[in-house]
């Protein structure tokens, strides 16, 4: 376990994306908190729902540590985030930030061309595509080719999404994104 001085220590850390071209599904969380940047890996936080859920949700044919991230390669998924720069909380980040995030998004899915682009918080993706009645589900915008999701935030901090109800959500994106082959 991590020591709140080691926590403190990652703030502003980078943590590098897990990418590759022509993905499925490119998801793309708020931005990197304080354990996923002490230990390099996307959604750290043991309260964090988004490993359960992309088992559950049936993109992984079982639960997969933070540790074996790099696995979801394999499964054409990758992970992202709208804002670099880790944090305790997203509430830290600025509207200007959430902004600059979008557009750097953009760019990085014009170039690495994933099929979707699910952006888990759709505060964050409302702020950061400028789109401020967006509601989870398929987004009528595109980037490029790839089509857009807003997905549940999966912080253990979102309590009017359950487990259950987040993998029916996930699971509706699964389903879209194998329907397109």
């Amino acid at each position: 376990m991590l020591t709140p001085e080691e926590l403190e220590a990652a703030r502003d850390r980078l943590v590098p994306d897990v990418v590759a071209d022509g993905l499925r599904v490119l998801f793309c969380g708020i931005n990197p908190g304080l354990m996923t940047a002490a230990t390099g890996h996307h959604f750290a936080r043991p309260g964090n729902r988004f490993w359960p859920v992309l088992h559950a949700s049936g993109f992984t044919p079982r639960r997969l540590d933070p540790s074996e991230q790099a696995e979801l390669v394999d499964y054409g998924l990758g992970i992202t985030n709208v804002v670099s720069r880790a944090s305790a909380r997203a509430s830290e980040l600025s509207e200007t930030e959430y902004r600059e995030g979008g557009r750097i998004l953009e760019e990085k899915v014009l170039r690495l061309r994933p099929r979707w682009l699910a952006v888990a918080g759709v505060t964050a993706y409302r702020i950061a595509f400028g789109d401020k009645h967006a509601t989870i589900g398929p987004q009528t915008r595109t980037i490029g080719d790839t089509r857009l999701w807003a997905l549940p935030n999966p912080s253990g901090l979102n309590a009017h999404w359950t487990l259950a109800t987040m993998a029916e959500e996930f699971g509706r994106l699964r389903a879209a994104a194998e329907a397109e082959g």
